[in-house]
Formats: C-alpha cells, sequence, structure tokens
C-alpha cells in the first residue's frame, strides 16, 4: 500500500495528523507493507524568508483575527497536540517561509531519511521556537538526521529540489487539495485533516481488503464439508449433528443443585 501525505512545516495541525496517523500504522497487522512518501504543501508561499514579528501578529494581520481570537487559537491547538504528546510553544515560535525546509525534505527523501527530517522540522518549528528558514538550522537538522552537511549547505544554496517542491504543490492542486494535512492512499482514498487515530485505523483497513480481496479455494460450500454454522456442525457422510444450545447459568446451577440434595 503506497501513502502519499501532504503537509507544510508552518502547518501546526500537520504535526498532530502525523502523530495520530502514525499511531494507526503501527497498530496495523500489514506495516511492513506500506509505503510513506512525504510532499510539500505551502499555506503561505509568499511569507517573506523571514518575518519581523511573532506568530500571533502574523496570523493576527494575515486572517483578519483580534489577538485574543488568535490566543484562544492558540489553546485550543496547544491543548489538542499536548494530547498527542506534543508540547507547542506558539509564544517562542519564529515564522518563516517553509519552502527551504522542505528542500531539505526532498534532500533527505534521496537518501531514505525523509521521516526523521520532516518529524525533527516540526518539532524544532513548534517545540523549540528555532528559525526553519535557517541555512544553519536546517542543516543541523539535516546532519543529526544522517545527512553530509556539506551537500545539505550545497543543495540549499543551489535550489536543486524546489523545482519538486513546486512539482508536489502543482499535483496538490490537480487533485484538488485545499488545505493539511492531506493523506491519499494508493491514489484512490482521500483523507483531509488531523483525522482521530481510529479513522485512520479504519480507512487503511478498508483500503487494505479492497486491494487484497480473500480468494476462496473452495467457491462454493458442499453439503459434507467440515464445518459448523447455523444449523449446527457436519460430519462428513452424515448429517448435520445441531449444535447444543448454550444452558443459562441459573438453570445450570440449579440442576446443579437438584443434584447435590439428591
Amino acid at each position: 500500500m503506497r501513502i502519499d501525505i501532504w503537509s507544510d512545516i508552518a502547518c501546526p495541525w500537520c504535526f498532530i495528523g502525523k502523530r495520530r496517523f502514525e499511531r494507526a500504522l503501527v497498530g496495523f497487522a500489514h506495516r511492513d507493507d506500506v509505503q510513506v512518501s512525504w510532499h510539500s504543501y505551502q499555506l503561505d508561499p509568499d511569507l517573506p524568508e523571514h518575518y519581523d514579528g511573532a506568530e500571533l501578529d502574523y496570523l493576527a494581520g494575515r486572517k483578519g483575527m483580534t489577538p485574543e481570537q488568535v490566543r484562544r487559537m492558540f489553546d485550543h491547538i496547544g491543548g489538542v497536540a499536548a494530547g498527542e504528546g506534543l508540547r507547542y510553544d506558539f509564544g517562542s515560535l519564529v515564522v518563516a517561509n517553509s519552502l527551504r525546509a522542505h528542500e531539505l525534505v526532498h534532500l533527505a527523501a534521496a537518501h531514505g531519511l525523509d521521516g526523521p527530517v520532516n518529524e525533527a522540522l516540526l518539532s524544532a518549528h513548534f517545540e523549540h521556537g528555532e528559525d526553519i528558514g535557517s541555512l544553519e538550522v536546517l542543516v543541523r537538522i539535516g546532519t543529526a538526521a544522517g545527512l553530509d552537511g556539506s551537500e545539505v549547505e550545497q543543495a540549499l544554496a543551489d535550489g536543486r529540489y524546489r523545482a519538486a517542491v513546486q512539482s508536489d504543490i502543482r499535483r496538490a492542486g490537480s487533485l484538488g487539495i485545499q488545505g493539511v494535512p492531506f493523506f491519499v492512499l494508493d491514489d484512490k482514498y482521500g483523507v483531509s485533516g488531523a483525522q482521530p487515530t481510529e479513522v485512520f485505523s479504519e480507512t487503511l483497513e478498508q483500503v487494505w481488503r479492497e486491494a487484497n480481496p480473500l480468494v476462496m479455494v473452495s467457491p462454493v460450500a458442499a453439503e459434507d464439508d467440515p464445518a459448523c454454522g447455523p444449523d449446527g456442525c457436519v460430519i462428513p457422510g452424515r448429517s448435520a449433528v445441531p449444535a447444543r444450545a448454550p444452558q443459562p447459568a441459573a438453570a445450570r446451577s440449579a440442576r446443579h443443585s437438584d443434584r447435590s440434595i439428591e
């Protein structure tokens, strides 16, 4: 099974959705047969490389919300994140364009490290107040995940993965994706948003069953097939033996009491 996930490093619900999806995947019996790929999406591609102001100021200006409304939103999202084991710190968050962070994820994907790099970027942004637009921070995150520092510097300097980022964004548009996180399973099923873990679990099971239907060796059950059903159990060559109905506990205890008196 292939799962493509569109996400933005600057999206708080994306980190929450990642946690919930991963919890569902851990409990999925066929998780070793699942291939997960991360794709880029930018909520605000026009954001300057570095924004001179706090996250509260940025969101209040961009969304036309009052500071108090933004604070309530922070409290709500922070509470949901805490329920997933995440410790968001909106007060220390550095507002920055996520483009180069996405380029780093694509470089990491070329080395099979996009999962841990994406995780580290989200944590750095939302939990540790680090600047995801800083070359120094990105090189440190990349090398900590196992990438070569010189390759990270060079790739971010020459923008070799910028076209791949833009390609992801265009593909999201062609699929009708207008928000993240967004999960696409086997190029057929879409799940929008940071859904509860149970929704991801049910979807994984459904997609797996449809892609791997049970094939019966004996399409039609014969009358002498050794099996049990509602009408009893079959003994080959003989008619079905009626299944014995279970007796209520009260009746069983009553009969046992009668015998003990005798």
